[in-house]
């Protein structure tokens, strides 16, 4: 058997139990037909589950589980506003005619009825759909904050992870080494450009010490970064690597995680530019595109297994703090194109 979802048990409970409360009320304080106290206990039911499944299902379509309480309690007020009005003639509606059945006729108008007992029946509406309405919202509301602390929680060991991870790309010994080594036969040949790239080895392995990848940077200071460690690897790949770098001035102070940008170049010299003989080129192209911040990142080279099942930890990484930090908003691909270039986007929110 299908399991009740907890929704329509808190529903019925809710309902029945108010219902009964009244049932037991009339029973003890004034004459009492069981016809009516079943026939009124069975229609309160229904009237309450009627009035605010839909008052539920209007609100997830409107999307006001989403909204800031300075947003929604306006709409809650206008809302119970609503309810209770349309209770009101329900009620009245109900209780005239289980009345009108049961009794065989009234000796009073519908609309004399209505005018003698709409007050009560309205008070009681508006407090019945006000707590209704505000432990709904309640609830979600609780369940969206459980769900921001346990994102926030779940992004801040990723941001971790991948600082560790960068750390451990920045001081890999294969990097490492070949920088050294590039600087060794550049002290005899070309002392300025050793000094040169011993300032830039040591500026990457001090961010990656001392870069706080919780917090979003400049667009201005990461392709600062990117330039750098490019110049680097120039020195190492000399004429086998040619570098190009385009990003509108309009961008330099838009905010962008840490290290993303740095993330993909680094990839495309790891697994395009080492692996050609010849080497090859990387460009990184940065422009706004309707409402999105377009970062490109192509280079020479073709996919391997690991980089289309995004299975290395930097990529995987960049991935998953990207959909948490833009809660889905942003996009990332990697694709082959046909002239043996590789091809890296994402798409950030420019608002």
């Amino acid at each position: 058997m299908t399991k009740l979802p907890t929704y329509w048990k808190i529903q019925l409970t809710g309902w029945m139990a108010t219902s009964l409360y009244w049932g037991v009320s009339a029973y003890f304080g004034s004459t009492f037909m069981w016809t009516i106290g079943i026939a009124d206990f069975v229609l309160d039911v229904c009237i309450g589950i009627l009035l605010t499944h839909l008052y539920r299902n209007f609100a997830l379509k409107k999307g006001w589980n989403k909204l800031s309480l300075k947003q929604l309690i306006p709409k809650m007020v206008l809302s119970v506003l609503v309810l209770s009005l349309l209770y009101m003639f329900l009620i009245v509606g109900k209780l005239y005619l289980v009345r009108l059945f049961v009794l065989k006729g009234t000796s009073i108008s519908f609309m004399a009825f209505l005018k003698s007992t709409q007050l009560q029946v309205f008070i009681t509406g508006t407090r019945l759909m006000s707590i209704w309405v505000l432990a709904y919202h309640l609830y979600h509301y609780s369940r969206l904050e459980i769900e921001t602390v346990k994102e926030n929680a779940r992004l801040s060991v990723i941001v971790k992870e991948a600082q560790l991870n960068n750390l451990s790309a920045q001081l890999n010994p294969h990097f490492f080494f070949n920088s050294l080594n590039s600087i060794k036969f550049l002290v005899l040949e070309n002392p300025h450009s050793a000094r040169r790239a011993i300032d830039l080895l040591s500026d990457l392995l001090r961010n990656s010490l001392s870069n706080n990848m919780g917090q979003l940077v400049t667009l201005n200071d990461e392709i600062n970064l990117v330039r750098d460690y490019l110049e680097l690897e120039k020195i190492r790949f000399e004429e086998r690597l040619q570098v190009k770098i385009e990003a509108d001035t309009a961008l330099s102070e838009h905010l962008v995680l840490p290290l993303s940008i740095q993330t993909l170049v680094e990839n495309a010299i790891k697994h395009g530019i080492e692996k050609r003989k010849k080497g090859g080129f990387v460009t990184v192209r940065i422009e706004q595109v309707s409402n999105f911040i377009k970062i490109n990142v192509q280079n020479s080279g073709t996919l391997s297994k690991e980089i289309k099942e995004f299975s290395g930890i930097g990529l995987s990484n960049l991935r998953e703090r990207l959909l948490l930090q833009y809660k889905g908003k942003a996009s990332f691909e990697i694709r082959e194109m046909q002239d043996e270039t590789v091809l890296t986007t994402i798409l950030l929110p420019s608002g």
